[in-house]
């Protein structure tokens, strides 16, 4: 049985984390899977946009203890540069994805597996989901870019306090904090999450791609980073097919139809 499931409609890739009896735990080929289905994802320009989600009754538990403590215990150095190895890489990915993903969380999403949604662009939780930085009951720090990607989504306090107190957060008050953009019951999920995204990949995804590359400018530098980014961004997506089909469109009162060129 595949760990990771790979399904396209529309074009919207669905990637499904399929470890259910497990949670969703990263094992290694699990890791290893993921990491080359985004870097598969971003080059293939059928694929519009992505949806990340879970088999079963959770998202993703984070690393899969079980296989690190064994190897731990083996000596091996594999679970020490796991984080180098596997999961920098996957946020580096997901981050710079050409094109818009969004994580449909179900039931739990734990350590990496809560901070790989929160590298993704867009949130929708189902009801039973919960968020919970568990690093800290294992004795360990933050990774898979938690610690870049939660305080610019819930801000420095709140972030610090889920990190410490390693308290779950519930899809109510993870809505209400802005850590996910809509929640839906758990049997609406999927089918909410592959709606937005099959609209979105009927979209100008040239500028989609800009308009998260003029953001990342901005979170990270000055109001010149931003400004020279902007200039840079609109200029590229002035070019494109997709700016004249619209601005077309506008003029003759007509849906754009676009092609992502």
């Amino acid at each position: 049985m595949s760990e990771l499931l790979v399904e396209d409609a529309d074009g919207v890739r669905t990637l499904t984390f399929n470890r259910p009896e497990s949670y969703n735990a990263f094992t290694t080929p699990l890791k290893e899977a993921f990491l080359a289905a985004l870097q598969d994802a971003a080059a293939d320009a059928s694929v519009r946009a992505l949806v990340i989600t879970g088999a079963g009754r959770a998202f993703c538990a984070g690393q899969d203890l079980k296989e690190h403590i064994g190897l731990l215990q083996a000596g091996d150095p594999a679970p020490l540069n796991t984080v180098e190895k596997h999961y920098n890489p996957i946020v580096r990915e997901l981050i710079a994805m050409p094109k818009p993903v969004i994580a449909a969380v179900n039931g739990s999403a734990a350590g990496a597996g809560a901070s790989i949604a929160y590298a993704a662009d867009l949130r929708i939780a189902g009801q039973s989901a919960k968020f919970l930085m568990a690093f800290a009951n294992v004795g360990l720090t933050a990774d898979s870019g938690a610690s870049y990607t939660l305080p610019r989504l819930i801000g420095y306090g709140r972030a610090m306090e889920m990190m410490l107190l390693a308290q779950p957060v519930g899809a109510e008050e993870a809505l209400r904090v802005g850590m996910v953009n809509q929640v839906v019951p758990d049997s609406e999920l999927l089918s909410t999450a592959h709606l937005l995204a099959a609209k979105l990949a009927k979209g100008p995804t040239t500028a989609y791609a800009k308009i998260k590359e003029a953001l990342a400018a901005a979170a990270d530098g000055t109001l010149e980073d931003a400004l020279e980014a902007e200039r840079r961004t609109q200029a590229e997506c002035g070019a494109t097919e997709d700016h004249r089909e619209a601005v077309d469109a506008f003029v003759n009162k007509r849906a754009a139809n676009f092609s992502g060129k």
